[in-house]
């Protein structure tokens, strides 16, 4: 089941950053379809927040067509995003950890690798679509 956790000096809205939690979970396969997320008295009592955020996030989720409401039982991804090949994907963690960590011995901080890795993704989106 997925964890939720919240980063306040972010500027997103907190009902997005539960949507952006859970397509990542559906994209890295950390999230299946039949899968139950936190009933949002769960996610409530462990982030002390609105239930009227949660439920937000989880109708766009249902808006999406990720998600499904079952009234009494909770709710439940629908679909994933995104084919996932566990060994390729474990392969390229393992990769990208290694890059991460030689950005960080080369005096890097998180939000330059983070802007750093954001621009190679971009030129190669770009690249793909000229």
């Amino acid at each position: 089941m997925i964890e939720f956790h919240l980063d306040r000096r972010s500027g997103v809205a907190s009902y997005l950053q539960l949507v952006q939690q859970v397509k990542h979970a559906l994209r890295l396969g950390a999230l299946r379809p039949g899968d139950q997320l936190p009933t949002a008295r769960e996610v409530v009592m462990k982030l002390g927040i609105n239930p009227n955020t949660v439920l937000k996030g989880y109708r766009e989720l249902e808006r999406e067509g990720l998600v499904e409401a079952r009234p009494g039982l909770g709710t439940f991804v629908r679909r994933s995003l995104g084919e996932v090949d566990p060994a390729g994907q474990a392969q390229l963690r393992r990769q990208l950890d290694q890059w991460v960590r030689a950005g960080l011995r080369s005096g890097l901080d998180q939000e330059d690798l983070e802007a750093l890795f954001a621009s190679v993704v971009n030129d190669a989106f770009r690249k793909d679509i000229a």
